[in-house]
């Protein structure tokens, strides 16, 4: 599932292309997650002014209303000046004066949600219970570390809820998680404000870094270029089960959380 560095990295690939650019014709091709909200034909003549994130949402700021785009389990955009025919999965296209956006979702878990504003009960809906975002100054250790002492779930868990710190999807809180030092089970709210601290360093290490190598491609995500991302390259933990920690050489074990495969170092994390 793209989370937030796949989501991020996708912004960044189009939001300038995109930005300014006058909408001419709108599609949306078989159900996706959520109803659109909206007539298509309703959407041509507007403005694209902006592309944002929030969380996993991608938010197109319109001169009247905004789109808020989610890529579900499977989904990726594509951006693209030349005009082709439509794939089997490409269930939304946004024609517009500078090039063609285009949702493909073989699973069809995305979805594409007309809002007239950021604070509407629609866009609340889906953005009112997010957590901080981690890569702004917002997300302050102290704090965090209080939200974490009302949570008496596993500290994985908490993560991948995301209501007090987004985009720590599986791949990097199993991580993150290893990066502190810190065992995927321990209860959230045993956590020490010292160990809080590592941990707080660690998101925004991980996911930076992310970001940077253009997210993880696990199978098939990639930018709304086309290009795929390398973290997975980087893992130290994730998808290694058996084989030797690179810090102590004991063989990384698997665990299930939540109908979620877990992986992390009985060694160098307590």
């Amino acid at each position: 599932m793209p989370e937030l560095p796949e989501v991020e990295v996708t912004r960044l690939s189009f939001a300038s292309r995109i930005a300014g650019a006058r909408i001419i014709s709108a599609y949306v091709g078989k159900p996706l997650r959520w109803p659109m909200g909206v007539e298509v034909q309703q959407l041509a003549g507007r403005e694209v002014c902006a592309v944002r994130r929030r969380g996993k949402y991608l938010l197109l700021d319109l001169d009247d209303g905004l789109l808020l785009i989610h890529l579900g389990m499977s989904g990726s955009l594509s951006f693209s000046g030349l005009s082709s025919a439509l794939g089997k999965h490409d269930h939304f296209e946004l024609v517009t004066s500078q090039g063609t956006l285009r949702l493909n979702d073989p699973r069809r878990f995305g979805a594409v949600v007309f809002a007239p504003s950021e604070d509407s009960t629609v866009a609340q809906k889906l953005l009112g219970k997010l957590g901080v975002e981690p890569l702004t100054d917002e997300f302050e250790a102290r704090s965090f570390h209080e939200s974490l002492m009302r949570r008496h779930s596993v500290i994985k868990q908490v993560l991948l809820a995301g209501d007090v710190v987004v985009g720590v999807g599986n791949i990097y809180a199993c991580e993150v998680l290893f990066l502190a030092g810190i065992r995927p089970t321990l209860r959230a709210e045993r956590l020490s404000f010292p160990r809080t601290v590592k941990l707080h360093a660690a998101i925004k290490k991980v996911l930076t870094r992310a970001v940077e190598q253009g997210g993880s491609t696990l199978r098939d995500f990639s930018n709304a270029s086309g290009e795929a991302g390398h973290f997975q390259l980087e893992a130290r933990v994730y998808g290694r089960a058996g084989q030797a920690c690179q810090a102590c050489g004991v063989p990384i074990k698997m665990i299930r959380q939540g109908q979620r495969s877990t992986f992390f170092c009985p060694t160098c994390q307590r």
